[in-house]
């Protein structure tokens, strides 16, 4: 399973590590990632992510994860979130046609 959250499109940096006597190695700095479970208002379920404690930071800024998956460009998002994203929209749409009608 590859480095990268699931929301933010966080992934590894490279860098050195820089010794006393100036001496460079490179190495990896990884996102803090956890297995987190979400829960969506709009679909009134749960849904397990790997997601980087920053993004979870402003995932809850936001306001929720349906807010957050609304505001989000789709190409930024894994693909086990586009599809969260595509569900939340028609469920959204579906409670908006009937009260417009």
């Amino acid at each position: 399973m590859s480095r990268v959250c699931e929301l933010t499109a966080k992934g590894r940096m490279v860098g050195n590590n820089v010794s006393h006597a100036n001496n460079k190695t490179k190495r990896t700095f990884l996102p803090n990632l956890q297995n987190v479970t979400l829960i969506s208002d709009t679909l009134g379920r749960s849904v397990k992510l790997r997601v980087s404690m920053n993004g979870l930071r402003s995932v809850e800024h936001v306001g929720g994860l349906d807010n957050w998956l609304l505001k989000t460009k789709a190409e930024k998002l894994s693909t086990r979130a586009a599809k969260l994203k595509r569900e939340i929209k028609k469920k959204v749409a579906e409670a908006a046609a009937p009260a417009a009608a």
